[in-house]
Parts: C-alpha cells; structure tokens; sequence
C-alpha cells in the first residue's frame, strides 16, 4: 500500500504546511483531493460560478436539454479542450467531479463525448492523417459525441451486440445496419436533431461473409438541421433530472466510408482493398475495442464522490442552523440531537472512505502503463461499484435529515439522489460488474490458503487496524467457502456459480471496504495539523466501527467479537458522534465548497434569508434583507 504522505511531497497547497524536514505536508483538503487541487481543481470551480449555472426552475424537459448543452460550451470555452484533458486524466475526473453539482445531466453529456467518443477515436485511430477532421471537429466541440454501444435488448452483454457493419471491398465502404429491434441503440444522446453529432458506434464487423468481431466506427448522427440518411432514433422516456435528448437509435443501410473504421492494432487493410483483422481472437478485440471503460469508471466515481460531498456538506451546514425546541431548551440547533449525528457522522465518515478509495484506484490507474492488470481491473470495478452504492445512501440519509427542504431542486440533494442513481447503473450496472469481478476473483490464484483469524483483546473492538483485520478475514473465509462450494457443485459450471453468487457479492464488497479503511488508516498520520489527525482517526473509527456492525452477527458468530462488544456498538457510535461535534466544520470544509458555488440557499449562513430572496418573499425584514453568506 502507498505511503500517503509520499504521494503528497512537491504539491503546493494553498497556504501548505512543512513539516520538520522541509517536506510540504498535506492538511485535510490535501488529502481529498490527493494534493491536486490548486492546480488541477480550482480553475474548474471558478468556471462554475459563471451565471449560466444558475438554478433554472420550470423548464420543460427539452428546455433543461438544451441549457445543459449550452453549460457544456461554456465549460469547453473556459477550460483547456478536451484533447488536453485526455492527456492528462486528473483533470477528466475533476471535471466529472466538480461539473455535475450544478447540473447533473452534464456528466453524461460532456464525459461521454471527452472519455468515451473522443477517447475511443484516439486510442484506436492513434497516428492515422485521414481522420485527424473528426478529432479536429470533436475537439472544437462543433459536434457532440455520443457513444453508441449498449443494445436495447443485451444490456450489459454488449460482447453480445448485433448492429453489424457488412465491409464492401469493391466500394470501399461498410453498411451499417440494425437487424432487429433487440439490437437498437439504446439511451445514447441522439435526440436533439438541431445539434451536430458524431457518434462512436460499436457494431460487428463482417467482411468476406466472416464474423471478425466488435470494432467502434465514427459515424454521422445528425448534421444541425436534420437526421442523417438512415439513421432513425425515437426519443426515450422522460427521466427525473436528466433532462437530455436519450434516445432509441437504429441505422437502415447507412453507408460508412473505410475510413471511419477505428480498427487500431486490432486489423487493417491489404493492398487490394480487403480486411485483415488483428491478432488475438473475438474477445481480445473485444476488450481493446472498450479501452476507455476504466477511465470511465473512474470518472463514474469521482461523480459520485463530488455529488456525496456536496450532499453532506448542505446538510451539516443546514443542520448547525435549523433550530428546534428541546426538552427544557427553546432554539436546540437540529445537529445536537444525537439521533441526527447518528445519521450524519457515519454518512460523512462513508464520503471521506469513498474519496480516499478514489484516490488510491486514481494513482494506481495512473501509474500503470500498457493494458490494465487484473488486480488494477478489480480495484477500479470495485471502486465504481461501493462509491455509487455508498454515496447513493448518502444522499438519500441527507435528503431526508433536510426535511422539506431536502426535497426542492433549489437545494440540489434531491438532484444529486436523482444523479447517484444513473451512476449505479452507468459503465456497467453494479449488482452485475461486481458479480464479474467475483467470479474473476474467485478463479485467481489464492494466496491465503489458512487464513489465520485476528487475535485482540475485548478493548479494540473501535480500533480502525482491527476493523481491517475482521474485514479482511471476512473476505478470506468468504471467498474459500463459495470457492469450496462451487468445486463441490455437481451441476452446471451456471448452477455453481448461482448458487455461491450471492457470497461472492459479500466478498467483493468486503474487499472494497477493506481497502478504503486501509487507505483510511493510511491517511490519518499524515496531516501536520493535530486537530486534523484527531478528526481523521475518529472518522476512520467510525466508518470502520459501522461497517463492522453491519455483520455483527457473522463477527459474533466465528468468535472475533463478545456479545459484549457487539451489544456495546450502539453506545459506542453514539459516543464517536458526539466526540466528532466540534470537527464537523474542519471536515466539512476540507472540501472546497461554499454557498455561493453551490446556490442551495439553506447552504447559507443565514438561509433563511437566502431561501426568502430565492423564491421572492416578502416577510417582515423584507425592507432590510440579510445578505446570504455575510
């Protein structure tokens, strides 16, 4: 496991501490945001401050469409192009992160066009003159860029994907085409016929009546005015939040230059004008053709970490000032009920987790070079999955210690539960990309063959270092049982696996929980700040002690933890809430957020003010309003 302080040495922070020998040591907000933020962040920020992402209430779906679409120039206007972001990929996961806070629907539309459509053209088409017009045209964002790869009727499976593209030697073209309505392209942004789009499109390739396997082609959706010839797309459903033109999208015999073919390493043409795929065979392909899954996921998880700490933040800061009346008090600020730190404190402790996970699958991922490993697969998968489950969770738990405040769009919670929930499901559902990765984890190599059980005294029963040791434990043994079952199985190789599924599932979450609490460990020494140190290390307690409590059960069971302890942990995460009241506001502020950023009035100081002037109230301070913020 890195050491976290190393990863911090030669990053200026705003007004950055030294330690003894020299070496700058990162305080709360430098460990967030990995030492980064200054150079990679700010800028974004301040972009986001301009008007054009003020809140906008009562537009009809397709309105919210096009303002999302008009927020996307402004942003590739102010910012470096997207070519520039791809070659530095810290600054494509501070986009994912910073962007959708003031308008959701952004991440899809934007992330989709930089990673997924642009990506693909450049790891595929790398070096090639010929189609240097399309990187050209997307760079400049004169069109947007759909990625066209999951089909109505295969999900997930897209190695299973049925739009073909038949290779014509004689002309030198492909035809595109969609057999049947199973294989139409389903939720690419599509709609809007009025936008220039070129889209990445996967499809099967067919030359010399041979199945060579799935390859990405560019082709032209529509020109600014109108639909391409045979290109057809039927509008989707409409959905909360998302306010985009998602679509139905299938080709009638559209006709594709040579050219537009992205075949990379993976084929090329012979002097005659005939196709010659690559080495390796259809799978390989297949896994070249989606190069720009994992930076995508990783994208996926800095959304959700920027939408979980946005989330906590209006909640804690509402929470400090909506007051209450309390047995024998009058005006009892709702944060001081230890029912609402219950919830709050362990929601806060999941969004440092779920950004110190970040960061570690972030640095791993850039420091590999060359296809990814397995070990680096299984930790971006798992990333993805725990931080869109966890920060899910989050937003809801804060959604409702709001109230009815939670619930206006104004205050953006409601946005973020409505965003977190498209994140579950985006570069692969979780429920199935965690269930990939199990399987591939249960056919690896075992290297705890007798994993020993920790050995601890009744008193540690908080202590973030054993959390990791029962967690890790927990993993092992849950991976030798569905290992023992599955070769013990007398059925099908399906019927095995089915009936160990839901165990390999606990693993792999388990597994995801033990590296984020291990990160979590990790970082707790390396603030210069005693106060920070102090907050870490009652966090990291915290997240470790609730996590634990989840399976208290299994724990008590195998003999790792009293029936004592097990009975304490209510008490004993009562006791952590109230020891982390007075660090609620460094931690929260270790974000970089504010008020004004966000517009969520009862995010202000003063929200009430803010609240009345939002909605145009006039009360009886109307002739001398509070300014929000001062």
């Amino acid at each position: 496991m890195p050491d976290v302080t190393e990863v911090f040495m030669g990053n200026a922070q705003a007004a950055p501490r030294h330690g003894d020998d020299g070496v700058v040591v990162p305080d709360l907000s430098g460990l967030l945001f990995d030492g980064e933020y200054e150079e990679t962040h700010r800028d974004i920020l301040a972009v986001l401050l301009d008007p054009a992402f003020d809140p906008h209430e009562g537009l009809a779906p397709r309105e919210s469409g096009k303002l999302t679409y008009e927020r996307s120039r402004v942003l590739h206007r102010e910012l470096e192009r997207p070519l520039s972001m791809l070659r530095q990929p810290r600054r494509l996961f501070a986009l994912a992160e910073w962007a959708p806070l003031l308008d959701p629907a952004i991440f899809s539309l934007l992330l989709v066009h930089h990673n997924l459509c642009l990506g693909t053209v450049l790891d595929r088409g790398a070096g090639r003159d010929d189609i240097k017009d399309y990187v050209e045209e997307l760079d400049r964002l004169d069109s947007f860029g759909p990625y066209m790869a999951t089909e109505f009727g295969y999900g997930n499976n897209v190695a299973a994907l049925r739009t073909e593209a038949v290779y014509h030697a004689e002309t030198e073209t492909f035809v595109l085409n969609t057999p049947d309505a199973a294989a139409q392209k389903f939720m690419s942004f599509s709609g809007f016929q009025d936008i220039p789009k070129l889209a990445v499109v996967l499809a099967r390739l067919k030359a010399d009546g041979k199945n060579h396997g799935v390859y990405p082609f560019v082709v032209r959706i529509s020109d600014g005015e109108k639909l391409c010839e045979g290109v057809r797309v039927a509008p989707c459903p409409e959905q909360p939040v998302q306010g985009l033109d998602h679509g139905l999208t299938w080709f009638d015999h559209v006709t594709v230059p040579r050219r537009n073919l992205l075949h990379g390493e993976m084929g090329g043409f012979s002097s005659d004008g005939g196709f010659q795929p690559g080495s390796g065979n259809l799978r390989q392909r297949f896994l070249r053709t989606m190069s720009r899954i994992q930076p995508g996921r990783l994208c996926v998880s800095s959304a959700a970490a920027g939408a979980g700490k946005a989330s906590i933040y209006t909640a804690f800061r509402y929470a400090e000032r909506r007051l209450t009346n309390g047995p024998g008090r009058n005006e009892v600020p709702v944060m001081e009920y230890r029912s609402h730190q219950r919830d709050l404190f362990p929601a806060l402790a999941k969004v440092y987790a779920m950004n110190l996970l970040l960061n570690h699958a972030k640095r791993e991922f850039l420091a590999h070079s060359g296809a990814a490993s397995d070990e680096l697969n299984h930790l971006i998968a798992i990333t993805k999955a725990l931080s869109t489950w966890e920060m899910h969770d989050v937003a809801g738990i804060c959604r409702e210690r709001c109230g009815a405040q939670g619930m206006f769009r104004v205050n953006r919670i409601a946005d973020y539960g409505s965003l977190l929930q498209g994140l579950v499901t985006a570069e692969g559902d979780n429920q199935v990309l965690l269930a990939t990765t199990a399987g591939q984890l249960l056919a690896g190599a075992d290297p705890d063959r007798h994993p020993v059980p920790p050995a601890r005294h009744v008193g540690d029963a908080d202590d973030p270092d054993f959390h990791v040791e029962l967690l890790r434990y927990r993993e092992q043994l849950l991976c030798r049982a569905a290992r023992a079952a599955m070769a013990e199985s007398e059925g099908t190789y399906f019927d095995a696996w089915n009936s160990v599924m839901n165990t390999a599932l606990d693993m792999a979450r388990i597994r995801g929980v033990r590296i984020a609490l291990e990160q979590f460990c990790a970082a707790v020494p390396a603030p210069a700040d005693e106060q920070d140190r102090t907050a870490l290390r009652l966090l990291a307690s915290l997240y470790g002690l609730v996590k634990i409590q989840q399976d208290a059960g299994w724990y008590l069971a195998k003999g790792l933890l009293t029936a004592a302890q097990v009975e304490g942990m209510p008490a004993t995460v009562d006791r952590y809430c109230e020891l982390l009241r007075p660090h609620a506001r460094r931690l929260t502020d270790a974000f970089r957020l504010s008020p004004e950023l966000l517009r969520a009035p009862i995010a202000f100081e003063d929200y009430e003010a803010a609240f009345q002037r939002h909605v145009g109230a006039l009360g009886p301070d109307a002739h001398s309003p509070r300014t929000p913020g001062k």
